[in-house]
């Protein structure tokens, strides 16, 4: 299993609306084109932390395919009044508020 943490800026109170958001796109077949297998949602102080875990590692290369799509375009467009950038001055696209995992432990059965 591969994971992508994004980390951005949201407007306060505003987690029920980006999670109705979500919830429309996760009901769409882009999901399933990204390889996309579980989605978390979290904020912490004004922060905006998206869990985004994939069945295989290919999960970063079918984002990059998928974002032509008008589903995916429209839902980066539905976001901006609540999520943004943590960086303005840096970010170009999702991968430039990727965090970088330095640490991961799994319990073995």
């Amino acid at each position: 299993m591969h994971s992508n943490l994004i980390i951005a800026r949201m407007e306060p109170g505003s987690g029920a609306d980006v999670a109705r958001l979500f919830g429309a796109f996760d009901a769409t077949g882009m999901p399933a084109r990204m390889g996309t297998v579980r989605r978390q949602l979290f904020h912490y102080r004004g922060l905006y932390f998206h869990v985004q875990d994939f069945a295989s590692d290919d999960g970063g290369h079918r984002i990059e395919d998928a974002k032509g799509d008008p589903l995916f375009r429209r839902i980066s467009d539905d976001l901006k009044p609540f999520v943004t950038a943590y960086d303005p001055a840096t970010w170009r696209s999702p991968a430039d508020a990727m965090a970088t995992r330095f640490y991961a432990w799994e319990r073995t059965a």
